[in-house]
Protein backbone atom coordinates (compact mmCIF):
# COMPACT_ATOMS: atom_id res chain seq x y z
CA UNK A 1 0.00 0.00 0.00
CA UNK A 2 1.21 3.46 -0.82
CA UNK A 3 0.87 5.83 2.10
CA UNK A 4 -1.16 8.90 1.12
CA UNK A 5 0.94 12.03 0.63
CA UNK A 6 -2.08 14.32 0.84
CA UNK A 7 -3.07 15.71 4.26
CA UNK A 8 -6.79 15.11 3.70
CA UNK A 9 -6.30 11.51 2.52
CA UNK A 10 -3.80 10.63 5.25
CA UNK A 11 -6.04 12.22 7.90
CA UNK A 12 -8.95 10.16 6.58
CA UNK A 13 -6.85 7.01 6.88
CA UNK A 14 -5.90 7.81 10.48
CA UNK A 15 -9.57 8.52 11.20
CA UNK A 16 -10.62 5.14 9.75
CA UNK A 17 -7.98 3.47 11.91
CA UNK A 18 -9.44 5.09 15.02
CA UNK A 19 -6.77 7.67 15.81
CA UNK A 20 -7.70 10.53 18.08
CA UNK A 21 -6.75 13.81 16.40
CA UNK A 22 -6.04 12.21 13.01
CA UNK A 23 -5.07 15.52 11.42
CA UNK A 24 -2.25 15.95 13.92
CA UNK A 25 -0.86 12.49 13.18
CA UNK A 26 -1.09 13.11 9.43
CA UNK A 27 0.38 16.62 9.59
CA UNK A 28 3.33 15.39 11.66
CA UNK A 29 4.05 12.66 9.15
CA UNK A 30 3.84 14.95 6.13
CA UNK A 31 5.53 18.04 7.55
CA UNK A 32 8.08 16.53 9.93
CA UNK A 33 8.83 13.31 8.07
CA UNK A 34 8.02 11.17 11.12
CA UNK A 35 6.57 7.77 10.13
CA UNK A 36 3.46 8.33 12.24
CA UNK A 37 1.34 5.76 10.44
CA UNK A 38 3.87 3.07 11.32
CA UNK A 39 4.14 4.31 14.91
CA UNK A 40 0.37 4.41 15.27
CA UNK A 41 -0.15 0.94 13.81
CA UNK A 42 2.62 -0.65 15.90
CA UNK A 43 1.17 0.82 19.07
CA UNK A 44 -2.41 -0.03 18.14
CA UNK A 45 -1.42 -3.64 17.59
CA UNK A 46 0.62 -3.71 20.81
CA UNK A 47 -2.31 -2.31 22.83
CA UNK A 48 -4.45 -5.17 21.54
CA UNK A 49 -2.20 -7.49 23.57
CA UNK A 50 -3.02 -5.63 26.80
CA UNK A 51 -6.06 -6.89 28.71
CA UNK A 52 -9.12 -4.74 28.19
CA UNK A 53 -10.33 -2.65 31.06
CA UNK A 54 -13.76 -4.20 31.50
CA UNK A 55 -12.97 -7.74 30.35
CA UNK A 56 -12.04 -10.19 33.08
CA UNK A 57 -12.93 -13.35 31.12
CA UNK A 58 -9.23 -13.93 30.48
CA UNK A 59 -8.92 -14.82 34.18
CA UNK A 60 -11.26 -17.79 33.80
CA UNK A 61 -9.32 -18.98 30.76
CA UNK A 62 -6.05 -18.72 32.71
CA UNK A 63 -7.50 -20.64 35.65
CA UNK A 64 -8.95 -23.36 33.42
CA UNK A 65 -5.65 -23.78 31.59
CA UNK A 66 -3.71 -23.94 34.86
CA UNK A 67 -6.07 -26.54 36.29
CA UNK A 68 -5.80 -28.67 33.15
CA UNK A 69 -2.02 -28.29 32.77
CA UNK A 70 -0.56 -27.10 36.08
CA UNK A 71 3.07 -27.59 35.03
CA UNK A 72 2.84 -25.62 31.76
CA UNK A 73 4.68 -22.33 31.40
CA UNK A 74 2.56 -19.50 32.80
CA UNK A 75 0.28 -21.91 34.69
CA UNK A 76 1.30 -20.04 37.82
CA UNK A 77 -0.77 -17.09 36.61
CA UNK A 78 -3.96 -19.11 36.63
CA UNK A 79 -3.11 -20.78 39.93
CA UNK A 80 -2.41 -17.41 41.57
CA UNK A 81 -5.61 -15.93 40.13
CA UNK A 82 -7.60 -18.85 41.50
CA UNK A 83 -6.18 -18.21 44.98
CA UNK A 84 -6.81 -14.47 44.75
CA UNK A 85 -10.42 -14.95 43.70
CA UNK A 86 -10.95 -17.61 46.38
CA UNK A 87 -9.79 -15.04 48.95
CA UNK A 88 -12.41 -12.61 47.69
CA UNK A 89 -10.24 -10.20 45.72
CA UNK A 90 -12.23 -8.16 43.24
CA UNK A 91 -11.81 -9.20 39.60
CA UNK A 92 -11.75 -5.61 38.36
CA UNK A 93 -9.00 -4.67 40.82
CA UNK A 94 -6.92 -7.64 39.68
CA UNK A 95 -7.61 -6.65 36.08
CA UNK A 96 -6.47 -3.08 36.79
CA UNK A 97 -3.21 -4.37 38.30
CA UNK A 98 -2.49 -6.67 35.36
CA UNK A 99 -3.48 -4.03 32.81
CA UNK A 100 -1.27 -1.43 34.47
CA UNK A 101 1.72 -3.74 34.54
CA UNK A 102 1.19 -4.73 30.91
CA UNK A 103 1.04 -1.07 29.90
CA UNK A 104 4.26 -0.39 31.82
CA UNK A 105 5.88 -3.33 30.02
CA UNK A 106 4.70 -1.91 26.70
CA UNK A 107 6.26 1.45 27.57
CA UNK A 108 9.50 -0.27 28.58
CA UNK A 109 9.62 -2.21 25.33
CA UNK A 110 8.98 0.97 23.36
CA UNK A 111 12.01 2.57 25.05
CA UNK A 112 14.07 -0.59 24.56
CA UNK A 113 13.41 -0.50 20.81
CA UNK A 114 15.48 2.68 20.59
CA UNK A 115 17.99 2.33 23.41
CA UNK A 116 19.43 -1.12 24.08
CA UNK A 117 21.21 0.25 27.19
CA UNK A 118 23.58 -2.73 27.17
CA UNK A 119 25.82 -2.31 30.23
CA UNK A 120 28.86 -4.26 29.03
CA UNK A 121 31.40 -1.88 27.42
CA UNK A 122 32.56 -4.50 24.92
CA UNK A 123 29.00 -4.64 23.58
CA UNK A 124 28.54 -0.90 23.16
CA UNK A 125 28.11 -1.27 19.39
CA UNK A 126 25.29 -3.78 19.67
CA UNK A 127 21.93 -2.32 18.79
CA UNK A 128 18.54 -2.89 17.27
CA UNK A 129 15.48 -0.95 16.30
CA UNK A 130 12.00 -0.89 14.86
CA UNK A 131 11.99 -0.22 11.11
CA UNK A 132 9.45 0.42 8.40
CA UNK A 133 9.80 -1.99 5.50
CA UNK A 134 8.93 -1.93 1.83
CA UNK A 135 6.70 -4.44 0.02
CA UNK A 136 9.60 -6.91 -0.12
CA UNK A 137 10.25 -6.67 3.62
CA UNK A 138 13.43 -4.62 3.28
CA UNK A 139 14.01 -1.90 5.90
CA UNK A 140 13.41 1.61 4.57
CA UNK A 141 13.78 3.68 7.72
CA UNK A 142 13.59 3.68 11.48
CA UNK A 143 10.34 4.11 13.37
CA UNK A 144 11.43 6.22 16.32
CA UNK A 145 9.84 7.82 19.32
CA UNK A 146 7.28 5.07 19.83
CA UNK A 147 7.52 5.52 23.61
CA UNK A 148 6.23 9.08 23.21
CA UNK A 149 2.81 7.85 22.07
CA UNK A 150 2.20 4.76 24.21
CA UNK A 151 -0.20 6.46 26.62
CA UNK A 152 -1.95 8.37 23.85
CA UNK A 153 -3.19 5.11 22.39
CA UNK A 154 -4.66 3.74 25.63
CA UNK A 155 -8.05 2.51 24.38
CA UNK A 156 -9.80 4.01 27.41
CA UNK A 157 -8.69 7.50 26.37
CA UNK A 158 -7.39 8.14 29.91
CA UNK A 159 -3.68 7.54 29.28
CA UNK A 160 -3.71 4.80 31.95
CA UNK A 161 -5.07 7.16 34.58
CA UNK A 162 -7.53 5.60 37.06
CA UNK A 163 -11.25 5.64 36.51
CA UNK A 164 -13.02 8.35 38.46
CA UNK A 165 -14.75 7.07 41.56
Amino acid sequence: MDIPADLHELSALFRRLGASDPESWARSQLEEGIPQLHRYLWLRQAWRLVVHEGDTAWMDAQIQHAEARPTDPYAGVGLALKQCLAQGLDRQLLNDIVRGMQAEMLTGLAYLLEDPDVAEPELSGVGWGLFATDAEGQPVGPIGGVHESVLELDPTGRSMRPREA
